[in-house]
Protein backbone atom coordinates (compact mmCIF):
# COMPACT_ATOMS: atom_id res chain seq x y z
CA UNK A 1 0.00 0.00 0.00
CA UNK A 2 2.95 2.46 0.86
CA UNK A 3 4.14 1.47 -2.74
CA UNK A 4 0.80 2.85 -4.07
CA UNK A 5 0.28 5.64 -2.50
CA UNK A 6 3.61 7.15 -3.64
CA UNK A 7 1.47 7.60 -7.17
CA UNK A 8 -0.31 10.42 -8.30
CA UNK A 9 -3.99 8.94 -8.52
CA UNK A 10 -4.33 9.14 -12.31
CA UNK A 11 -1.55 6.24 -12.54
CA UNK A 12 -3.24 4.48 -9.59
CA UNK A 13 -6.06 4.16 -11.64
CA UNK A 14 -4.87 3.08 -14.24
CA UNK A 15 -2.69 0.07 -12.05
CA UNK A 16 -6.03 -0.65 -10.82
CA UNK A 17 -7.64 -0.85 -14.09
CA UNK A 18 -4.70 -3.05 -15.22
CA UNK A 19 -4.98 -5.09 -12.38
CA UNK A 20 -6.68 -8.78 -12.74
CA UNK A 21 -9.32 -9.36 -9.56
CA UNK A 22 -9.38 -12.32 -8.07
CA UNK A 23 -12.68 -13.21 -6.57
CA UNK A 24 -11.33 -16.57 -5.32
CA UNK A 25 -9.97 -15.57 -2.58
CA UNK A 26 -11.00 -18.70 -0.23
CA UNK A 27 -9.01 -18.68 3.45
CA UNK A 28 -7.25 -15.93 2.37
CA UNK A 29 -7.73 -13.22 5.71
CA UNK A 30 -7.82 -9.61 4.33
CA UNK A 31 -5.58 -7.47 6.07
CA UNK A 32 -6.08 -3.57 7.05
CA UNK A 33 -5.33 -1.61 3.82
CA UNK A 34 -2.12 0.56 5.74
CA UNK A 35 1.13 -0.75 5.77
CA UNK A 36 5.21 0.50 6.33
CA UNK A 37 5.28 3.71 7.40
CA UNK A 38 1.67 4.80 6.65
CA UNK A 39 0.23 6.29 9.62
CA UNK A 40 -3.55 6.73 10.64
CA UNK A 41 -4.76 9.98 11.71
CA UNK A 42 -8.32 11.56 12.51
CA UNK A 43 -9.95 14.57 12.87
CA UNK A 44 -12.19 15.22 15.84
CA UNK A 45 -15.37 17.62 16.52
CA UNK A 46 -16.61 17.88 12.62
CA UNK A 47 -19.93 16.98 13.16
CA UNK A 48 -22.43 18.92 15.80
CA UNK A 49 -23.33 15.39 17.74
CA UNK A 50 -19.76 15.18 18.24
CA UNK A 51 -19.58 18.11 19.68
CA UNK A 52 -22.31 18.16 21.84
CA UNK A 53 -21.35 14.79 22.70
CA UNK A 54 -18.00 16.07 23.71
CA UNK A 55 -19.38 19.16 25.66
CA UNK A 56 -21.48 16.42 27.54
CA UNK A 57 -18.55 14.57 28.72
CA UNK A 58 -15.91 16.92 29.71
CA UNK A 59 -15.43 19.51 32.50
CA UNK A 60 -13.76 22.10 30.00
CA UNK A 61 -17.00 22.39 27.74
CA UNK A 62 -16.01 25.43 25.79
CA UNK A 63 -13.07 24.11 24.34
CA UNK A 64 -15.14 21.45 21.98
CA UNK A 65 -17.26 24.72 21.58
CA UNK A 66 -14.76 26.63 20.18
CA UNK A 67 -13.09 24.08 18.40
CA UNK A 68 -16.03 22.97 16.11
CA UNK A 69 -16.47 26.80 15.08
CA UNK A 70 -12.53 27.27 14.80
CA UNK A 71 -10.56 28.03 11.48
CA UNK A 72 -8.28 25.15 12.27
CA UNK A 73 -10.03 21.78 12.47
CA UNK A 74 -9.07 18.95 15.29
CA UNK A 75 -6.79 16.61 14.13
CA UNK A 76 -4.27 13.80 15.89
CA UNK A 77 -2.41 10.95 15.70
CA UNK A 78 -4.56 7.70 15.97
CA UNK A 79 -2.31 4.74 14.82
CA UNK A 80 0.90 3.02 12.76
CA UNK A 81 -0.07 0.80 10.22
CA UNK A 82 0.52 -2.10 12.29
CA UNK A 83 -1.46 -1.45 15.05
CA UNK A 84 -4.61 -1.25 12.94
CA UNK A 85 -6.94 -3.96 13.27
CA UNK A 86 -9.55 -5.07 10.36
CA UNK A 87 -12.24 -6.94 10.03
CA UNK A 88 -13.06 -9.99 12.41
CA UNK A 89 -10.43 -8.81 14.51
CA UNK A 90 -11.10 -7.61 17.96
CA UNK A 91 -11.32 -3.88 19.41
CA UNK A 92 -10.58 -2.65 22.46
CA UNK A 93 -11.89 -0.74 25.68
CA UNK A 94 -9.04 0.42 28.25
CA UNK A 95 -9.22 -1.38 31.30
CA UNK A 96 -8.87 1.86 33.68
CA UNK A 97 -11.61 3.40 31.80
CA UNK A 98 -15.32 3.51 32.30
CA UNK A 99 -17.29 5.03 29.50
CA UNK A 100 -16.14 3.94 26.08
CA UNK A 101 -18.04 3.80 22.60
CA UNK A 102 -17.17 3.50 19.08
CA UNK A 103 -17.06 5.65 16.40
CA UNK A 104 -18.10 5.35 13.14
CA UNK A 105 -15.81 7.32 10.25
CA UNK A 106 -15.39 7.19 6.75
CA UNK A 107 -11.79 7.38 6.31
CA UNK A 108 -10.01 9.29 3.47
CA UNK A 109 -7.12 7.19 1.73
CA UNK A 110 -4.71 9.54 0.96
CA UNK A 111 -1.79 10.14 -1.60
CA UNK A 112 1.74 11.23 -0.93
CA UNK A 113 0.71 14.39 -3.19
CA UNK A 114 -2.62 15.22 -1.21
CA UNK A 115 -4.81 14.01 -3.36
CA UNK A 116 -7.62 11.48 -2.26
CA UNK A 117 -7.63 8.71 -3.85
CA UNK A 118 -10.01 5.95 -1.94
CA UNK A 119 -12.31 5.30 1.13
CA UNK A 120 -12.30 2.71 4.12
CA UNK A 121 -14.58 2.26 6.91
CA UNK A 122 -13.09 3.25 10.05
CA UNK A 123 -13.94 2.57 13.90
CA UNK A 124 -11.98 5.07 16.11
CA UNK A 125 -12.24 3.70 19.40
CA UNK A 126 -12.08 6.09 22.04
CA UNK A 127 -12.47 6.47 26.00
CA UNK A 128 -14.67 9.09 26.83
CA UNK A 129 -14.20 8.89 30.62
CA UNK A 130 -10.38 9.36 30.33
CA UNK A 131 -10.71 12.44 27.69
CA UNK A 132 -13.96 14.26 29.56
CA UNK A 133 -11.29 14.04 32.88
CA UNK A 134 -9.24 16.60 30.49
CA UNK A 135 -8.93 17.14 27.27
CA UNK A 136 -5.06 16.80 27.21
CA UNK A 137 -4.96 12.95 27.90
CA UNK A 138 -6.61 12.66 24.81
CA UNK A 139 -3.85 10.69 22.92
CA UNK A 140 -4.61 8.21 25.86
CA UNK A 141 -8.18 8.27 25.10
CA UNK A 142 -7.58 7.50 22.06
CA UNK A 143 -4.62 5.41 21.13
CA UNK A 144 -4.37 2.14 22.73
CA UNK A 145 -4.01 -1.04 22.19
CA UNK A 146 -7.22 -2.30 19.89
CA UNK A 147 -8.04 1.09 19.29
CA UNK A 148 -8.12 1.48 15.73
CA UNK A 149 -9.97 -0.75 12.87
CA UNK A 150 -10.09 0.07 9.12
CA UNK A 151 -12.12 -2.58 6.64
CA UNK A 152 -10.37 -4.27 4.44
CA UNK A 153 -10.80 -2.98 1.33
CA UNK A 154 -10.26 0.79 -0.21
CA UNK A 155 -13.53 1.69 -2.52
CA UNK A 156 -11.67 4.09 -5.37
CA UNK A 157 -12.38 7.76 -4.73
CA UNK A 158 -13.38 7.97 -8.66
CA UNK A 159 -16.37 5.15 -8.45
CA UNK A 160 -18.12 7.24 -5.61
CA UNK A 161 -19.65 10.32 -4.50
CA UNK A 162 -18.83 10.90 -0.60
CA UNK A 163 -20.96 13.95 -0.15
CA UNK A 164 -24.01 11.98 0.99
CA UNK A 165 -23.08 8.89 2.85
CA UNK A 166 -25.03 7.30 5.03
CA UNK A 167 -22.83 5.70 8.57
CA UNK A 168 -24.87 3.28 10.55
CA UNK A 169 -23.65 2.29 14.02
CA UNK A 170 -24.91 -1.01 15.57
CA UNK A 171 -23.75 -2.83 18.66
CA UNK A 172 -24.90 -6.17 19.51
CA UNK A 173 -25.07 -7.84 23.08
CA UNK A 174 -25.82 -11.59 23.59
CA UNK A 175 -27.12 -11.22 20.13
CA UNK A 176 -29.32 -8.63 20.92
CA UNK A 177 -29.07 -4.92 19.18
CA UNK A 178 -28.36 -2.71 22.20
CA UNK A 179 -27.51 0.57 20.48
CA UNK A 180 -27.72 1.68 16.87
CA UNK A 181 -27.89 4.73 15.24
CA UNK A 182 -27.25 6.84 11.68
CA UNK A 183 -25.67 9.75 10.09
CA UNK A 184 -25.18 11.31 6.68
CA UNK A 185 -21.68 12.17 5.57
CA UNK A 186 -23.53 15.85 4.52
CA UNK A 187 -23.73 16.46 8.12
CA UNK A 188 -19.98 16.77 8.12
CA UNK A 189 -19.27 20.70 8.61
CA UNK A 190 -15.32 20.33 7.10
CA UNK A 191 -14.83 19.55 3.62
CA UNK A 192 -12.43 16.86 2.95
CA UNK A 193 -10.30 18.90 1.04
CA UNK A 194 -9.50 21.72 3.83
CA UNK A 195 -9.01 18.46 6.40
CA UNK A 196 -6.25 16.76 4.48
CA UNK A 197 -4.55 20.27 3.34
CA UNK A 198 -4.23 20.74 7.22
CA UNK A 199 -2.51 17.15 7.56
CA UNK A 200 -0.39 17.88 4.91
CA UNK A 201 0.49 21.56 5.82
CA UNK A 202 3.67 21.54 7.62
CA UNK A 203 4.70 18.05 7.75
CA UNK A 204 5.21 15.12 4.61
CA UNK A 205 3.69 12.05 4.53
CA UNK A 206 5.67 10.29 1.46
CA UNK A 207 4.15 7.05 2.13
CA UNK A 208 0.26 8.22 1.96
CA UNK A 209 -1.89 8.67 4.81
CA UNK A 210 -5.22 7.50 6.24
CA UNK A 211 -7.43 9.89 7.71
CA UNK A 212 -10.51 9.68 9.71
CA UNK A 213 -13.13 12.02 8.83
CA UNK A 214 -15.18 12.18 12.52
CA UNK A 215 -18.24 11.11 13.69
CA UNK A 216 -21.43 11.89 14.29
CA UNK A 217 -22.54 8.88 15.77
CA UNK A 218 -22.24 8.76 19.30
CA UNK A 219 -24.16 6.64 21.53
CA UNK A 220 -25.97 8.64 24.71
CA UNK A 221 -23.44 9.46 27.88
CA UNK A 222 -25.31 6.64 29.78
CA UNK A 223 -23.96 4.24 27.47
CA UNK A 224 -21.53 1.14 28.62
CA UNK A 225 -19.78 -0.81 26.25
CA UNK A 226 -19.08 -4.10 27.44
CA UNK A 227 -16.72 -6.96 26.57
CA UNK A 228 -18.57 -9.83 24.10
CA UNK A 229 -20.59 -6.46 22.31
CA UNK A 230 -20.08 -6.26 18.64
CA UNK A 231 -19.84 -3.43 16.84
CA UNK A 232 -20.81 -3.08 13.45
CA UNK A 233 -20.23 0.04 11.10
CA UNK A 234 -21.43 0.48 7.78
CA UNK A 235 -20.88 3.24 5.18
CA UNK A 236 -23.12 3.02 2.04
CA UNK A 237 -20.77 2.29 -1.12
CA UNK A 238 -17.75 1.73 1.00
CA UNK A 239 -18.37 -1.18 2.92
CA UNK A 240 -18.93 -3.20 6.55
CA UNK A 241 -17.17 -3.23 9.52
CA UNK A 242 -17.87 -5.55 12.18
CA UNK A 243 -15.53 -6.52 14.92
CA UNK A 244 -16.05 -7.62 18.78
CA UNK A 245 -15.01 -5.59 22.25
CA UNK A 246 -12.40 -6.83 24.38
CA UNK A 247 -10.66 -5.34 27.54
CA UNK A 248 -7.13 -4.95 28.08
CA UNK A 249 -4.33 -5.19 26.09
CA UNK A 250 -3.07 -9.18 26.43
CA UNK A 251 -5.92 -9.76 23.43
CA UNK A 252 -3.65 -7.74 20.77
CA UNK A 253 -0.12 -9.44 21.06
CA UNK A 254 -0.81 -11.14 17.81
CA UNK A 255 0.05 -7.59 16.47
CA UNK A 256 3.57 -7.74 18.11
CA UNK A 257 4.61 -11.04 16.65
CA UNK A 258 7.68 -11.77 14.96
Amino acid sequence: MSELLSHRIEEIGRMCADAVPDRSLGDIRLLAPVDGATEVWAAGVTYLRSRDARVEESSLKSVYELVYDAERPELFFKSPAWRVVVDGEPVGIRSDSELNVPEPELALVVNRFEEIVGYVVCNDMSSRSVEGENPLYLPQAKVYAGACALSPGIRPAWEVDPSDLAIRLTITREGEVVWDGATSTKQIRRPFAELTAYLFHSENHPHGAVLATGTGVVPEIDFRLRAGDVITVTIDEIGELRNPVVVGKEHFTFLTAP
